[in-house]
């Protein structure tokens, strides 16, 4: 387990990827990057971009990004600080998230839709690797 947004709970969350089963079998037609857009706010001091690349039910990488606009990721997911916590605490629902635009979707929302079991079991794997929140008490 680790302590979100940092580094290492990125480099659990792609071990996760890669060893459950559910994963695999569900995300196993997924061929799609993202590139996490963790905004700052009251509780991080500096917005945080992290790559990831997923496919077929498996990451092949993940890393800082110092600029969003220095890679093209096929997704890009925004939100301050504390909506991601709210999400990975399991007090927002990932789709809610979406759909209100608490969590902002750049990209092809209509691929995003037709994988909604995916993107459930992608945000189960990050509350599984979620052991804490930098700045926020749990």
């Amino acid at each position: 387990m680790a302590i979100f947004p940092e580094m290492e709970w990125f480099f659990k969350l792609k071990d996760k990827l890669n060893s459950d089963e559910q994963y695999a079998r569900i995300a196993h037609s997924w061929e799609w990057d993202l590139l996490f857009a963790i905004e700052a706010d009251e509780n991080l001091t500096e917005s945080l971009y992290v790559y990831m690349d997923l496919w077929h039910g498996t990451c092949r990488d993940v890393k800082i990004v110092d600029d969003a606009n220095q890679i093209k990721a096929t997704f890009v997911l925004s939100a301050p600080y504390k909506q991601y916590v709210a999400l990975l605490s399991g007090k927002l629902d990932p789709m809610q998230a979406m759909l209100t635009r608490r969590l902002r979707v750049q990209g092809n929302m209509a691929i995003m839709m037709r994988n909604v079991p995916t993107v459930l079991d992608f945000v189960r794997c990050c509350r599984e690797v979620t052991d804490g929140f930098v700045g926020v008490a749990t």
